[in-house]
């Protein structure tokens, strides 16, 4: 297993074990663990955000760490910190849960600004400064963090900086009937199917050779251009006060390859770029105050936007100059 398209497969094949639907989360973590992104996953109690992310790298073959964020988390309960050990006389480091491939910032929301920050060094760099001595953190890492967007006392919304960070914004809705329904007899069946039970299907080596893969796929001029089309309409919207950064362009970029790839193609077609849209830009526009006060939702403008850039014709390649036959 190399491409990024078995990776995809086997990963989605093996966490539906548990998981029933959300596979648009699936795909959106696997995306960011090609790409070094990372992934906002909100919904309401109940709908297994946390399960989402500890399956995801359980079938990755990652080490996870949960960190349950609240008012009381302080910097260092993230990175770490050196702690004095009396027997032998010295400070001795100690790793904090960041140390790990995939970190889960359980209700991201209910730490401190200050707690939220230690995130950021991480996110953006790879690395983490404890106490003034940088160290860099395992590869890949990709943070996976959650919050409920219905409650808001004793929260601390994310501000933009940190919500920049994020390649993508997933709204975790309740599922459907059928989707319950399945959920119920699944369990009824294994009342004890727990995230332990899904099997280690993806090996380092496969994460690394999918990576490759997936910074070869190759992309047009046409592409490059809508990318920025959408993003400076962003910028123009009536009711948006700040458009999408320079980062969103390059979270489309990254995540129009990896989109591509997983679909097992070797270039990045227009359509790509449009279904990520609601996910790269949701969480990334400030709305201005008329906007806010009548209540309108990111996610409605942003298929506004969507919708007012002309989707560029491009024709669809048989085969790209590596997949041609050589034999002619």
């Amino acid at each position: 297993m190399s491409s990024p398209e078995e990776v995809y497969d086997a990963i989605v094949e093996e966490t539906s074990q548990l998981l029933v639907g959300n596979e648009d989360a699936v795909e959106a973590l696997t995306i960011a663990l090609l790409t070094d992104g990372h992934v906002l996953l909100e919904g309401v109690p109940g709908v297994a955000k946390t399960t989402i992310a500890n399956l995801f790298a359980q079938a990755s073959n990652l080490e996870y760490q949960r960190i349950q964020m609240t008012p009381d988390v302080l910097p260092a309960d993230i990175t770490g910190t050196h702690i004095y050990r009396e027997n032998l006389g010295e400070f001795d480091l100690q790793r904090g849960p960041v140390f790990a491939n995939v970190v889960l910032a359980d209700e991201i929301n209910r730490a401190t600004p200050k707690t939220q920050s230690a995130l950021l060094e991480a996110m953006e760099e790879g690395q983490a400064t404890i106490e003034g001595e940088t160290l860099d953190l395992p590869d890949p890492f990709i943070v996976v963090a959650t919050q409920n967007p219905i409650e808001y006392e004793g929260t601390f919304a994310l501000p933009e900086a940190q919500r920049d960070r994020f390649q993508f914004k997933i709204v975790v809705d309740v599922p459907d009937r059928s989707d319950e329904r399945e959920i119920l007899k699944r369990f009824d069946r294994s009342p004890e199917l727990a995230p332990s039970d899904i099997s280690n299907v993806v090996e380092l080596a496969d994460i690394d050779a999918a990576r490759q893969a997936v910074a070869n796929v190759h992309v047009d001029e046409k592409v490059y251009d809508y990318i920025l089309d959408l993003v400076s309409a962003t910028r123009e919207h009536s009711a948006i006060e700040y458009g999408a950064s320079p980062r969103a362009s390059l979270a489309f970029l990254h995540s129009g390859k990896a989109a591509a790839a997983i679909r097992g193609r070797e270039y990045v077609i227009p359509d790509d770029v449009k279904r990520l849209a609601p996910l790269i830009l949701s969480h990334r526009l400030v709305l201005d105050t008329e906007a806010e006060i009548s209540g309108r939702e990111p996610r409605d403008i942003v298929e506004e936007v969507v919708e007012s850039v002309p989707t560029p014709e491009y024709e669809l390649r048989e085969a790209t100059p590596s997949t041609a036959d050589d034999d002619d």
